[in-house]
């Protein structure tokens, strides 16, 4: 009997040790998915609306690229277009939408990795009713379709932005439902040529005149924290004035800028150089709220550069426009 308790107890075991490692696997592979580099797609994202003071209404989008580090160009056309549609027009996505005068609406041509929210803006009129500004994205031969309307579930306001950016670490305070995005001037031409090779000078000025979310100084994650365990289903950043370039349309592999631009993008890894990445510390606002940096492109083409200043939970845009030549 002792023997045959001995034999219970040992498949006992041994079935427990399986199936943590079933588990273990199936953990492994999860994250893996979660961390996919490359191989996946970018679908456009509607983000919301509001109204505007003159009547018309704002409706803000964005994308998310599944991949972490894969990044994707896709031209305005056939492949990358808006169509202004009435409801439910383009629901089907065999329908093609394509109109060559609706389909720059302003959105880009560059798709950095992970979640790029509240990117830019349409403003609609007044009487756009049951309406719909549609968002077309193909990459890697997969459609995806974001459907802008004035339905009352996607009305927002900053408070919500700041929730869905996880800015002043996620806080809720009350405040953020009148706060407004930083001032944001760029100092020179918005439509600028260079050459292959030739730096170019770029220079902002940005402050935030209502001061919230609150500026803690020099924190990224809160004090003594490398790594910030997930409290919640969006990752979180701190408060603070920042601004950084990016490349909104043409190849981002062929520009340089020096110093080096942190991510707007909400890259979450360690030392990931995102103010979504732990342990990241906002920069302290330069003398005279003033920022500097130059930017150096490789091949020639027609580039737009986006200038983003953020206070941690609202965002203001400038772009430049880059001719390069050889």
């Amino acid at each position: 009997m002792r023997h045959c308790s001995r034999l219970k107890t040992n498949l006992e075991i041994a079935l427990a040790m399986l199936l943590a490692l079933v588990f273990a696997n199936q953990s492994a592979l999860a994250q893996g998915r979660l961390m996919q580099l490359t191989g996946e797609v970018a679908s456009p994202a509607y983000e919301g609306w509001w109204p505007n003071d003159d009547g018309s209404f704002k409706l803000f989008f964005g994308y998310m690229n599944s991949n972490w580090k894969q990044e994707f160009d896709v031209d305005i056309g056939p492949e990358n277009y808006f169509s202004i549609v009435g409801e439910g027009e383009l629901d089907d996505l065999s329908v093609e939408g394509y109109d060559f005068s609706n389909a720059d609406q302003g959105q880009p041509t560059h798709f950095y990795p992970r979640r790029n929210p509240f990117l830019f803006t349409i403003d609609v009129p007044a009487d756009f009713g049951t309406g719909e500004m549609v968002w077309t994205l193909k990459t890697r031969s997969h459609m995806a379709r974001a459907f802008g309307s004035l339905k009352p579930d996607y009305r927002i306001d900053p408070q919500v932005i700041s929730t869905e950016v996880g800015g002043a670490f996620g806080s809720l305070d009350d405040r953020l439902r009148t706060n407004i995005p930083p001032d944001l001037r760029v100092e020179g031409e918005s439509f600028r040529t260079v050459r292959v090779g030739e730096p170019l000078n770029l220079a902002v000025q940005a402050s935030d005149p209502d001061n919230l979310p609150e500026r803690r100084p020099g924190l990224g994650s809160r004090p003594g924290q490398i790594y910030r365990p997930p409290s919640s289903i969006v990752v979180m950043s701190g408060p603070g004035l920042r601004f950084s370039w990016t490349v909104y349309r043409g190849p981002a592999r062929n520009a340089t800028f020096q110093p080096a631009q942190f991510k707007t993008y909400m890259d979450s890894r360690a030392y990931a150089n995102s103010p979504w990445s732990p342990p990241y510390g906002i920069p302290e606002v330069p003398q005279g709220n003033r920022w500097t940096a130059e930017v150096t492109f490789d091949q020639p083409g027609e580039y737009v550069l986006r200038g983003i200043a953020s206070d941690g939970s609202m965002f203001s845009y400038q772009n430049v426009n880059v001719t390069v030549t050889r």
